[in-house]
């Protein structure tokens, strides 16, 4: 059996890791993907694999794009993800309106299955959501994001569909770690703040993309249609994780410097970047290492199973893609 699945966003961080993990994926199924995005492919293409370069917002070009390939599978990645305190609602058209054309595409060409993806950001408050409409927002992005989250439960759309909420997600083609922490902890100037004990919900990539694909198998199951998953890996110590990369990357430890000291840094950072200037860390990114943050991961594992890959293979996967990506824009 063929499927023809049509991804929206499909050549950026995540999509371009899901066209690669769909081709190990065709062990158990053929697949033709087809790539509808504004930029152009990371990778050279397979002939099963086909780049539309549509414009969700376009409705004409996308009405053409679902009537020319009758997709059997949508995976809706495309979103502006930006979360520059400077947008404002409007500016995050593309996750709201263009989300609603999409759904609406998905049921005027009959197609049985949309896995439409939101973000942990819908609920950053404190706590874990006690259920999937428990939102407390973090940022006008994660705003936008439960916008379209409800334009898709309250919609009478007759489709099948999945929710996805991914954790802080990293590996390779990430479009920001190369040229920021991973640059900053290779540059020797990463300092961990303190020695208190920070749990963090991240996903390596390839993970959370095998986690994509079983939902798109399972897709007619009870305990995955119609439902919402956070995806990524078990909830883990932020020490732990900039140590690996740290040890992969320069092949030291990474260093650790009184709290304070940092938040001073970050202070002056954010001071910084109010007049245009850059700098490694800033009063944002300070909060982000100093707080919990765990998402509700047991749902995903009790569906689809424990992740592929453990954090050892994906910081050494991650690494070596990293050499090849700082020569090659050296």
């Amino acid at each position: 059996m063929n499927e023809k699945i049509l991804i929206t966003g499909g050549n950026g961080f995540i999509g371009t890791n899901l066209v690669e993990a769909f081709r190990q994926a065709k062990a158990s199924a053929e697949y033709t993907v087809i790539i509808v995005d504004i930029a152009a492919p990371k990778i050279p293409l397979l002939p099963n694999e086909i780049w539309s370069n549509t414009d969700i917002m376009d409705l004409a070009a996308l009405n053409k794009v679902f009537a020319t390939y009758m997709p059997d599978v949508v995976i809706h990645l495309a979103a502006l993800t930006d979360c520059d305190p400077k947008l404002v609602m409007a500016d995050y058209i593309v996750n709201t309106q263009g989300s609603t054309h999409i759904f609406n595409m998905v049921q005027q060409y009959q197609v049985s299955f949309l896995m439409h993806t939101s973000t942990q950001f819908v609920h950053q408050g404190e706590g874990l959501p006690v259920s999937d409409t428990d939102y407390a927002p973090h940022t006008v992005y994660g705003e936008s994001k439960i916008v379209s989250e409800n334009i898709l439960r309250s919609a009478a759309y007759t489709f099948n569909w999945v929710i996805i909420r991914p954790t802080n997600i990293w590996g390779p083609w990430h479009l920001r770690y190369p040229h920021e922490f991973w640059k900053v902890l290779r540059d020797g100037k990463y300092f961990h703040p303190g020695t208190k004990k920070v749990t963090r919900s991240y996903g390596f990539v390839s993970n959370i993309c095998f986690q994509m694909i079983a939902l798109v198998q399972k897709r007619n199951e009870p305990a995955v249609s119609r439902q919402v998953f956070y995806v990524g890996d078990a909830p883990l110590l932020l020490f732990d994780w900039a140590n690996k990369f740290s040890l992969a990357i320069t092949g030291k430890k990474a260093r650790v410097v009184p709290s304070a000291m940092v938040y001073m840094l970050a202070l002056f950072g954010s001071g910084l970047q109010k007049i245009g200037v850059g700098f490694p860390i800033t009063l944002s990114r300070y909060k982000s290492m100093a707080s919990d943050n765990p998402a509700p991961m047991q749902k995903t594992f009790d569906v689809l199973g424990p992740s592929t890959y453990s954090l050892d293979e994906g910081v050494q996967i991650t690494a070596k893609w990293l050499t090849g990506f700082w020569e090659k824009n050296a």
